[in-house]
């Protein structure tokens, strides 16, 4: 069973790769490695894919056969799984979800007890057993299970703690967008016990819509709805809940970069364990420029939130993220969680009282070209012509950077080109998309 870890869990087509059978061996696999750890109890949540029930089921027995007792939290956002691992001793937990991905999909990811993601060391443990035959527990040490019925009011209740104390909602209106996942009972409810007046979209799953057309990653239908409802902000979750981007009362889409800004323009303490902004190799050079210009230092992680949450821990900061809208303050959570990076952004500007547009105004991003090309093999990504034409691009002196690397959640490559102009930065980002696709 060829089962590997890429950067965010391990992730695949329900029909052929994250099969019961699969989670089975994962839930095994995993508890096992536990078992050796100390960890007695994992959290499994997920989103709202109708998979999700079949997987939950086959996971249960893979951890229950390792001796590992479980606690089912039903849908809740990753984030939310994250902070009862870190809420409740000795659990570890594992969420049920390929996150931005539709439902054909389905993935896993786990956290430690300390809510972080996975170490490479203990992946590559999971790895080795998932490759060798399943051999249980005596009956005497076998797992238990229970379900956990308190894991919605709990988090409800986090996410609203990490809004001061002295701010309140009660002038906005909001339009949510929950993406028809794992944030639909949870987020609403905390946006409206702090005051707002919300406008919910995305809110009924059927296990089959989940971010279709919808979410952080359709947010056209968020834009649209802010403008209609003559809204304050618009918020666009996916389907797990740990990303999220916002949009303005005009309907201008603020992403991952220009909430990083906006949190850290309006902190007004720069040194120690704020010193330091983490973003990615995704990271628009715009970002990087305008939080050098506020003091902070900035640094690259590889792509995907667990490397921002590693490079935040090496150098003991506190705020980083990812252009897609996965955001980390770690003063509040471990990982990516959209609410409370939504809830800090629209606390931020009230307690500035200034809007985005006036915060944004200080920094100015370069031209970006993102193009993702499907593929079938995402080696192809060392053919030869390829890393010429990349290598092509990277030499022009009117290009700033070429990042070319394949999705670690997708069968696709993705592709960016950032230039001082846009015709530019679209023309490369095109000729290599072009030529990617022809060797498919």
């Amino acid at each position: 069973m060829n089962l590997k870890f890429g950067t965010d869990g391990i992730r695949g087509p329900v029909e052929t790769h994250i099969t019961p059978e699969a989670c089975l061996k994962i839930g095994y696999a995993t508890g096992t490695v536990a078992r050796e750890l100390g960890w007695k109890t994992v959290m499994i949540g997920k989103d709202t894919r109708v998979s999700g029930y079949m997987l939950e089921s086959a996971l249960q027995a893979g951890f229950i056969s390792a001796g590992i007792d479980v606690k089912l939290l039903g849908p809740i956002p990753t984030p939310g799984v994250a902070y009862l691992t870190r809420s409740l001793r000795d659990a570890f937990g594992l969420v049920i979800s390929a996150s931005h991905n539709d439902f054909l999909d389905n993935g896993i990811k786990i956290f430690m007890p300390n809510g972080e993601k996975l170490s490479k060391d203990i992946e590559k443990k999971i790895e080795k057993i998932l490759s060798s035959d399943m051999q249980m527990v005596e009956t005497s040490s076998i797992g238990k299970a229970a379900r956990f019925d308190e894991s919605g009011a709990r988090y409800i209740e986090f996410c609203k703690s990490t809004v001061p104390t002295n701010i309140n909602f009660s002038k906005l209106r909001i339009v949510l967008d929950c993406a028809h996942g794992a944030c639909y009972k949870v987020s609403p409810s905390i946006f409206r016990e702090l005051g707002a007046e919300v406008i919910t979209i995305g809110v009924q799953p059927n296990g089959f819509n989940i971010n279709e057309g919808c979410g952080s990653t359709h947010p056209e239908l968020l834009q649209n709805e802010v403008i209609k409802h003559r809204a304050d902000y618009g918020v666009a979750l996916d389907g797990d809940g740990d990303r999220v981007v916002l949009v303005d009362s005009e309907g201008e889409l603020l992403d991952g970069d220009d909430l990083l800004y906006i949190m850290a323009f309006a902190n007004p303490n720069r040194t120690g364990p704020w010193a330091g902004v983490v973003g990615t190799k995704m990271s628009n050079f715009g970002l990087e420029d305008g939080l050098k210009k506020l003091g902070y230092k900035f640094l690259r992680a590889d792509v995907g939130d667990k490397y921002v949450s590693q490079k935040l821990s090496e150098k003991g900061w506190l705020l980083g993220g990812e252009t897609s809208g996965h955001i980390i303050s770690k003063d509040l959570v471990s990982t990516g969680d959209g609410t409370v990076a939504a809830l800090k952004v629209i606390s931020s500007l009230l307690i500035l009282e200034k809007s985005p547009k006036e915060v944004l105004l200080n920094y100015s991003k370069r031209p970006q070209a993102n193009i993702a090309v499907s593929v079938n093999n995402k080696d192809i990504i060392n053919d030869a012509s390829i890393q010429s034409a990349i290598n092509e691009a990277q030499s022009d002196i009117t290009v700033d950077r070429v990042l070319v690397r394949p999705s670690g959640t997708e069968n696709k490559i993705r592709v960016m080109v950032e230039a001082p102009d846009e015709k530019t930065a679209t023309k490369y980002a095109k000729d290599i998309s072009k030529l990617i696709q022809s060797k498919t």
